[in-house]
């Protein structure tokens, strides 16, 4: 059984399977900068739940300037948005997640989302999926260019909900992710995926689920 206070929700792979999207836009700019795609290592291991700058510095080795980084990141961001906007069958939130923000709505839990995306795709998200109706805007944490890793995004997030991690229960998808959750001082993750054993054996990692219509077996 799962004791919690609140819930910090990862948003990418999370609550929106898109990370095929994410893979082509990145095609689109290693291309630019590099004159090749990303590999599967990268994608997994230096990707996935890491701030647009310091994956630019990454593919550049460092030599990127703040300018570029900056081009580069929105132009990612732009290719990423036109490939979801394409994709219509598939432009949704995962199923039950929904039903999941209106349960711990009804059920006093506070939560909002701590995600890697830049604000123009925030954005993107809050008027795609109305996510207004559902969370604070004020209360989202996203990548304003100022982080480093997650681990200050969710202690950002714990704050604007004014409760401790701790007491925190994250669902996040990314190998990066959990563990800046886990440096942060969550020991409550659960992962949205499709390989259990991948995450099941995890610092912090409680659970896995494919989407949200089962999460309430977790308490």
């Amino acid at each position: 059984m799962v004791d919690y206070k609140g819930v910090i929700f990862d948003f990418n792979g999370t609550l929106f399977f898109d990370n095929d999207k994410h893979v082509l836009a990145w095609n689109e700019i290693s291309r630019l900068l590099r004159g090749c795609d990303i590999t599967d290592e990268e994608l997994h291991g230096k990707f996935n739940g890491t701030p647009n700058d310091q994956i630019i510095k990454y593919m550049t080795d460092g030599k990127a300037s703040l300018e570029e980084v900056k081009e580069y990141s929105s132009k990612k961001e732009a290719f990423y948005r036109e490939f979801c906007k394409k994709d219509k069958e598939h432009f949704h939130l995962v199923k039950g997640s929904v039903e999941y923000f209106e349960w711990l709505t009804n059920h006093k839990f506070p939560y909002t989302i701590a995600s890697a995306s830049i604000k123009e795709n925030i954005d993107f998200f809050r008027e795609s999926f109305h996510l207004d109706k559902y969370i604070d805007p004020k209360n989202l944490v996203y990548d304003d260019g100022t982080y480093e890793n997650k681990i200050q995004m969710f202690l950002d997030a714990s704050k604007k909900i004014g409760v401790g991690m701790k007491d925190i229960l994250v669902i996040e998808d990314s190998f990066s992710g959990i563990k800046n959750a886990y440096k942060a001082g969550c020991g409550k993750i659960l992962v949205v995926c499709e390989k259990e054993e991948e995450y099941k054996n995890l610092p912090g990692v409680l659970g896995t689920m494919q989407d949200f219509e089962h999460i309430y077996d977790f308490f």
